[in-house]
């Protein structure tokens, strides 16, 4: 069991940086970051193994976001680059337990949550 929240989220303009956070109140998991906007289902966005050596993102991030965890920390973070209005979303932060055989990108896959951070992407 794991408590995760979320950190780092705000108002930014098109183009902008933001680097969410997500402390854990321990380690040993596979970590996600998943997103929901308004009207719209949960959509992942990235996830890195527990070893930090794999991680997977949406195509509509890949390129402009990056995940990556300290173990030290147990923190894991979303480096989100040339931020887009379609980026606009609450971003969740959750946790797998090791023993995932499914898809990282699968909402289902996933154990714990944190209650989010939103990011918002305006002109």
């Amino acid at each position: 069991q794991v408590q995760l929240v979320e950190s780092g989220g705000g108002l930014v303009q098109p183009g902008d940086s933001l680097r969410l956070s997500c402390a854990a109140s321990g380690g040993g998991y596979h970590m996600g970051w998943f997103r929901q906007a308004p009207g719209t289902e949960r959509a992942f966005v990235a996830a890195i193994t527990w070893s930090g050596g794999r991680s997977y993102y949406a195509d509509s991030v890949k390129g402009r976001f990056t995940i990556s965890r300290d173990s030290a920390k147990n923190t894991v973070y979303l480096q989100m680059n040339s931020l887009k209005p379609e980026d606009t979303a609450v971003y969740y932060c959750a946790a797998a337990m090791l023993a995932l055989s499914g898809s990282f990108s699968r909402a289902r896959e996933y154990d714990y949550w944190g209650q989010g951070t939103q990011v918002t992407v305006s002109s």
